[in-house]
């Protein structure tokens, strides 16, 4: 995910920390970095909790807070011959690039983390970027997709960016086969989001992957709420299929006032449609003959540890798990595996740990990090009708 603009506002909710473990020690590796000693590990939370981009940031504080509670109660973070237990430390950015900085900051130099989770979108991500790397300290955000967020301008990784997502390109191209290979479709016409490197990265990534003929291609500006226009350029070409590389505020939008100018033909999409609201914009007789891509699904992912999770997201939160709870619940065992395989809670090991990892057992399936930070895993393509999630298959 990119960006702000694009979330619809949602209430303030206060951040909270979340007191696990009893006090440890803590402070700057001789190297750089931060380590910890004692009997505890502290965690940080870079979370969307209030502004634009709350519905995420909220579902992604409940992910980390329930992995540090199963991981504690599970006897906590093997270090060497020791365990120890996680501490989260959480602040709320308020959907402020800004304050995401300064969040980042404080994280480390104050509180002395030695691993963070989120900020989840990627215009935050690199709003927090310089101060992690600055302090050598890892993070890993479960929505941050842009393409090159993990990379420099020299070509080079950045060191101390990970992520539990895949990224816009990994998703486009497996839609785009799945389009042409499963659904058997051969021509599809896009309505894009111009505004968001998301929506062009999708374009680009799809366009490049489908092997079939895309007749149109159309753009939209975030924001927009009038696409009938667009949609009577659209309805005069022959396509399978329409394509709408966005988020759930425009698509929903787009999705209704397609069907009702009598446009039925499938509406693809990416993990911007993720979101119920989708559904609540378009309507439930409208949300039919949907297809996106996404990164975690309770139909699809039916591994053993996808299953205990699902049950007790549902029995602590009362709600079915979702796509983001779930990326930063795999983010926060990621760093938790991190720290076994290097037996250090040394900020500077963790990030190599994370680097190194393979054949990681997540909710979201199984991760091995590539050489750019980016997990390599299996792909979600869910589909909708009457508003209801009907179907889900896992692509590799």
């Amino acid at each position: 995910m990119k960006g702000k603009k694009f979330f619809a506002m949602l209430g303030a909710v206060a951040a909270t920390g979340l007191l696990l473990a009893g006090c440890s020690g803590s402070g700057s590796a001789a190297g750089g970095g931060n380590q910890q000693s004692g009997n505890t590990i502290k965690i940080g939370g870079n979370f969307e909790l209030s502004g634009n981009a709350a519905a995420y940031g909220q579902a992604m504080q409940r992910g980390t807070r329930l992995a540090i509670k199963q991981i504690n109660k599970d006897g906590g973070v093997k270090v060497g011959n020791k365990k120890m237990k996680l501490k989260l430390v959480e602040k709320d950015n308020k959907s402020d690039n800004s304050q995401v900085a300064s969040v980042a900051s404080n994280l480390n130099t104050q509180s002395k983390v030695v691993a963070t989770v989120g900020p989840i979108t990627s215009g935050a991500d690199l709003a927090a970027l310089p101060n992690q790397t600055k302090a050598k300290v890892p993070f890993i955000t479960p929505g941050g997709t842009q393409d090159s967020l993990t990379v420099q301008k020299n070509g080079k990784v950045q060191p101390y960016i990970f992520r539990s997502c895949f990224e816009d390109s990994y998703q486009g191209n497996a839609l785009a086969k799945y389009v042409y290979n499963n659904m058997k479709l051969q021509k599809v016409a896009i309505l894009a989001d111009k505004s968001t490197d998301y929506g062009q990265g999708l374009t680009k990534a799809f366009k490049k992957e489908f092997k079939g003929q895309v007749v149109e291609t159309q753009y939209y500006q975030a924001g927009d709420k009038d696409f009938q226009a667009l949609l009577t350029k659209l309805k005069g070409k022959n396509f399978d299929a329409i394509f709408v590389p966005g988020y759930y505020s425009e698509a929903g939008l787009i999705v209704k006032q397609a069907r009702q100018m009598g446009i039925t033909a499938p509406i693809l999409g990416a993990d911007g449609f993720a979101d119920p609201k989708l559904v609540k914009i378009a309507g439930k007789k409208n949300a039919s003959n949907i297809y996106y891509t996404t990164h975690f699904d309770a139909k699809a992912n039916d591994n053993a540890k996808a299953k205990a999770y699902m049950s007790l997201y549902k029995k602590t939160y009362n709600e079915q798990a979702g796509t983001f709870d779930s990326l930063a619940y795999d983010a926060t065992y990621m760093i938790k595996q991190a720290i076994e395989d290097q037996k250090s809670a040394d900020s500077t090991k963790i990030a190599t740990g994370l680097a190194n990892l393979k054949d990681f057992k997540g909710v979201t399936g199984t991760i091995t990090m590539d050489k750019k930070h980016n997990p390599q895993k299996q792909v979600i393509i869910a589909k909708v009708d009457n508003g209801e999630e009907v179907s889900a298959t896992a692509v590799k």
